[in-house]
């Protein structure tokens, strides 16, 4: 355990002057000076939180043993499943330890492969990342997004696809964009936002507002850009085009905020007098909020969507453009009684490819398109899709299964052969861990509510009960995001040399059984996310795995939000914390950058009833001041990074700020309050693989070192 000795966290300036006012009620914001992410105060603070966090957990009993490991482990190839394009097949490929992951081409599937793109080289410390890649659709042309330093700011670029010469056009100010070729390969569609003043390099906390649509036409300059769709009196809508299967009709998806519904508008392209030469023609087919459509295919005018009208769990509906009136629209498949339809694809012209989520674990099944009949299940273990692909012209497709203890698995089965069946196209082995000695189960527990919530379980084989057992407790609960088994090294570490219980809680707010589910832990119940997860932690004590002061809890983002809110609720209740890029300011969130798009998960401040949901659970609000009677804190490790500009780092600055100056007082609290601040690093997405590993390598080592843990070999 720590030393009785506490520690000395830096005096943060304190201005007691800054109240904020929502409705009548006085709230202090004593940090709100750490919202400017380039004054020299807060950059200050950042560096005196570096220099007690760096040393602590470079001088955790296991960092060495588990860091190194954890490159051993790490150090073992990784494939996406190959897709067809043209004649010719790609695949991503990883050789172990490449920061990024390389995109390989083949003539065949049993031809030498040769590499394609690689964004290695594009930085030398592996901090430019490809956000996106797009080849037409006869595999002329290469269209491909980079990002640097995590950022969701991305720049697209061009290549020729036979010889890999790069082309001269270039788009910038592109973020949370659609990429979709014409079937000419004449030019693409994609969104960008207006210039904005001052910087746009993920550092800023400017709102994103006023998306537009445009056609990019290749061989011109992006001044000259065709604008598609713009939507001046809805300056926070989202959109993205969909090119259909037969490249004849433009489908756009307009979204407002996180939650899963859209508009959908058309445009037959075929219909264009002088192609596409401004603002396009939208049929607006669907008008409203109301419900979520995907496009799947299309016969001509009859096309075929998954849908949540109606459908909690989702359906799949056919829509003849001749006959646009919803009561003309046709279920294909309909809702399953307990099961959540996910994806949808069609191959081989005639067949779809269903998945249905049993219980947070996957099905895989083949339909006949014209008749809408089940021909078969997939042959699939217990666990994950975490890759797909197909298309409906070409009879094969390719899917890639994992869980807690296989990295993964490609299937290949082509449809037309006699008697298709799935065949293993590549196993990927980890030398060092053998999948034997872990067990998986799956355990239901009651919240408080009585509903039962899912938990996956991963321990080594024959472990007693004996309450002495460490566990990391994980969970999200959020945005419909379902969290399925899923393959992390560091994961396995824990549970084999730390002798560690892995708990993953599926609590709502996510999509494991549907919009039901997700409803049930979002906006006024979002307190039910909580209570879930606390139930969690009193389940795995209450069946005699472990004690309250040997379980660590973690998530990200919303899942950040989730463990801080936690531990102001039952400080009592665990060992350690560690929350990663957590939304802290749940008053503020919706001012910064893309902040304004969760208010349909969590409400918004502006409006008084929603204040009050907020004010309850916010982590910062509910800091306690110092000094304070009750149980101290657990251990807790806060991680963001300058660059993310998702969840901007001043959320978790100011909860940290706030954190030390109350509870990091108070006599009782014996247990480190740390930040780690990462550099050239953003929300997560397209991190370097060696900054990955020294981030799970800290976590870990601060687990260990605050819950007394110690290394088995």
């Amino acid at each position: 355990q720590a030393d009785a000795m506490a520690f000395k966290y830096p005096a943060a300036r304190r201005d007691e002057s800054k109240v904020d006012e929502y409705h009548g009620v006085q709230v202090p914001d004593p940090y709100a000076w750490l919202e400017d992410p380039n004054s020299k105060e807060t950059k200050a603070f950042v560096e005196q939180q570096n220099k007690i966090t760096m040393p602590f957990l470079e001088n955790c009993s296991v960092r060495q043993q588990f860091h190194q490991r954890l490159t051993e482990l790490y150090d073992y190839p990784k494939y996406s499943c190959p897709y067809k394009r043209g004649k010719r097949y790609f695949y991503f490929h990883n050789q172990g330890l490449q920061n990024q992951d390389v995109l390989y081409v083949q003539d065949s599937l049993d031809a030498p492969a040769s590499v394609f793109f690689d964004p290695n080289q594009l930085s030398e410390d592996g901090t430019v990342a490809l956000k996106m890649g797009r080849l037409s659709e006869e595999c002329e042309l290469f269209a491909y997004g980079l990002s640097t330093s995590g950022s969701d700011w991305v720049t697209v670029h061009f290549l020729n696809a036979e010889d890999l010469s790069p082309l001269p056009d270039k788009l910038e100010r592109v973020k949370f964009s659609c990429l979709a070729w014409t079937h000419d390969a004449k030019g693409i569609f994609y969104n960008s936002y207006p210039k904005q003043d001052g910087k746009t390099d993920g550092t800023e906390t400017t709102s994103n507002l006023n998306q537009k649509l445009y056609y990019h036409v290749i061989g011109t300059s992006q001044s000259e850009d065709i604008l598609v769709a713009e939507f001046p009196d809805h300056p926070k809508w989202h959109s993205g085009v969909t090119v259909s299967d037969d490249g004849r009709y433009a489908v756009l998806s307009i979204t407002e905020g996180c939650e899963p519904v859209n508009q959908l508008w058309y445009c037959d392209l075929l219909a264009l007098p002088n192609g596409i030469s401004g603002l396009l023609p939208w049929v607006k087919l669907v008008e409203n909020f109301e419900a979520q459509y995907s496009y799947i295919t299309n016969e001509g005018g009859i096309f075929t969507f998954r849908t949540n009208l109606d459908a909690p769990r989702y359906r799949v509906i056919n829509v003849d453009l001749q006959k646009p009136d919803p009561a003309s629209w046709k279920t294909f498949i309909p809702q399953h009684s307990k099961d959540v339809l996910g994806f949808v694809a069609c191959v081989n012209q005639r067949h779809l490819l269903v998945n249905y989520v049993h219980d947070v674990k996957d099905i895989l099944q083949l339909w006949d398109l014209p008749s809408g009949t089940l021909i078969r299940d997939l042959p699939l273990d217990v666990g994950t899709v975490a890759g797909l692909s197909c298309k409906k012209k070409h009879p094969d497709f390719f899917y890639k299964f994992t869980s807690f203890t296989t990295p993964g698995i490609i299937y290949h089965c082509d449809l037309s052969q006699p008697a298709p069946e799935p065949t293993v196209f590549r196993r990927v082995e980890v030398k060092g861990i053998n999948p034997d000695d872990y067990v998986t189960s799956q355990v239901f527990y009651p919240s408080k509510d009585g509903t039962e919530i899912p938990m996956f379980l991963v321990h080594a084989c024959g472990i007693k009960k004996d309450a002495s057992h460490p566990v990391f407790l994980y969970g999200y609960g959020g945005f419909e995001n379902s969290i399925q088994p899923y393959y992390n090294v560091a994961y396995l570490l824990f549970v084999r040399h730390l002798g560690g219980i892995l708990a993953v809680a599926n609590i709502r707010g996510g999509g494991e059984y549907g919009q039901t589910w997700h409803k049930g832990g979002s906006l006024g119940n979002k307190q039910n996310c909580f209570d879930d997860f606390q139930r969690a932690a009193e389940y795995l004590i209450q069946q005699g795995y472990t004690t309250a002061s040997r379980i660590a809890i973690n998530g990200a983002s919303n899942g950040g939000l989730l463990v801080a809110a936690c531990v102001n609720q039952r400080p009592d209740l665990f060992g350690c914390a560690v929350a990663e890029v957590g939304v802290m300011d749940m008053l503020k969130f919706h001012k910064f950058t893309i902040g304004h798009a969760w208010t349909t998960d969590y409400g918004c401040a502006d409006e008084p009833e929603q204040f009050q949901w907020l004010i309850k659970y916010s982590p910062l609000h509910n800091l306690p001041p110092a000094p304070r009677e009750g149980p101290p804190y657990p251990a807790m490790l806060l991680l963001t990074a300058d660059h993310d500009d998702r969840v901007v780092p001043l959320h978790t600055l100011k909860y940290v700020a706030r954190l030390q100056h109350g509870v990091g007082r108070s006599p009782g609290q014996k247990q480190p309050l740390m930040v780690r601040v990462d550099t050239r690093s953003g929300h997560g997405a397209g991190k370097p693989t060696a900054k990955a590993i020294l981030e799970d390598s800290d976590i870990f080592s601060f687990v260990a070192q605050t819950l007394g843990l110690s290394w088995k070999d």
